[in-house]
């Protein structure tokens, strides 16, 4: 008679690799993550609803369709070996650059910037997805040249390879991204050690830079900032706020923040929203909605989910496997914090408008897919290091 072998043993080797595999995702960063997302396709729906005649769910369609696609490429960034793609710098930098050549040549204009191309029903817009391509550009030139971390060749290196994508991005004219850019470099010269003295003199000279370029140059007759910009950042100084676009812009996202108070107006009582008052109230002002629509508690949340993906990501870079995992970790929070920080900061009048919208919450396709990305290599990174023994 034929016996049949127990299958105990199997359904405990079984169980030990479903537990293995469940212990390399960060659940708490993917909490986080997905509290943000429900909580801008809930202010994106209703903020938005009406605002495209016959099809009252326009942009909340397109923003689901957009988290879709990102959930996509979270899963497909989190399989990717960095080791492998920064060694790919050099090829890298070269897509990168083309593409914002190609979108600078045949773009098209959104809010006085060339920064997007069609793409199908689609804008693609490169600059976005070049937050990522510069930070592995960067971290494989600086694995390259770890030898001389420290000297000035090393930091002028590592600057100017920045510079290229950043002024090409700068001249569209995207102040933001570029900004973000310049975080990303500084991010990635922290990390890798670079002397106290080189951004003491790095401070010195841009201060000067915006000296020139914001007062002395424009009374010579030489405009570096575009209009809208100068505009943007005299109202945030103050000057001529009653009289430009962005003065009404800033005062008017105050108003909606204040009228929130503890708890919110709820979903159909934010006026300013509603009315049309608070202009870019899907894309770069939607802090402000949510502040209006639920109050002082809503807003706390928001900032509270920040920073639990903060705190989940710089665990994530300070137990990375790797030196290019913990530079690319870095990296990614960088950008994550210095997003966060200007683009509310502005929404409550502590910091100039840029232009730069919120991470996982504003409206928008491309830094949409570029911010489920920045997600799927922290997972990555957290699976490998979760994956060795001890």
């Amino acid at each position: 008679m034929a016996t049949i072998a127990p299958t105990g043993g199997h359904g405990h080797l079984h169980g030990d690799r479903l537990r293995a595999a469940a212990v390399r995702v960060d659940w708490l960063l993917l909490c986080a993550v997905a509290g943000l997302t429900i909580i801008s396709l809930l202010v994106i729906g209703k903020a938005t609803e009406g605002q495209v005649a016959g099809n009252p769910r326009f942009y909340l369609d397109r923003q689901l369709l957009f988290v879709g696609i990102g959930l996509v490429l979270m899963l497909v960034a989190s399989r990717i070996n960095l080791e492998w793609a920064t060694r790919w710098a050099w090829p890298i930098l070269v897509t990168l650059m083309a593409s914002l050549v190609v979108v600078f040549a045949i773009g098209g204009v959104t809010r006085g910037a060339r920064s997007w191309f069609a793409l199908g029903p689609f804008n693609l817009q490169p600059s976005e997805f070049g937050k990522i391509m510069l930070m592995i550009v960067l971290v494989g030139l600086a694995i390259e040249r770890a030898d001389s971390i420290g000297t000035w060749r090393f930091t002028l290196f590592l600057t100017g390879v920045a510079l290229m994508p950043t002024l090409a991005v700068f001249v569209q004219p995207d102040l933001g991204t570029a900004l973000v850019y310049g975080a990303i470099l500084f991010g990635i010269l922290f990390l890798v050690g670079v002397p106290w003295t080189h951004f003491a003199v790095y401070g010195s000279v841009l201060a000067v830079l915006t000296l020139a370029a914001l007062w002395i140059l424009p009374t010579a007759g030489v405009e570096v900032l575009q209009p809208h910009q100068m505009e943007r950042l005299t109202a945030f100084v103050g000057a001529d706020r009653d009289t430009n676009a962005a003065g009404y812009q800033l005062d008017q996202s105050k108003i909606a923040i204040g009228s929130g108070g503890p708890v919110g107006k709820g979903l159909n009582g934010a006026t300013q929203t509603s009315n049309g008052f608070l202009p870019e109230y899907h894309n770069d002002f939607i802090f402000a909605v949510v502040g209006e629509m639920f109050g002082f508690v809503g807003a706390a949340v928001v900032i509270a989910l920040f920073g639990l993906i903060l705190w989940r990501g710089l665990r994530v870079m300070t137990r990375a496997s790797s030196q290019v995992d913990m530079l690319i970790a870095g990296a990614i929070i960088a950008m994550f914090i210095f997003q966060v920080f200007v683009n509310i900061g502005m929404t409550v009048g502590i910091m100039p408008i840029t232009g730069i919208p919120l991470p996982l919450m504003s409206y928008g396709g491309s830094h949409t897919l570029a911010t489920f990305i920045a997600i799927g290599l922290l997972l990555g990174i957290h699976r490998r290091r979760s994956a060795i023994p001890g």
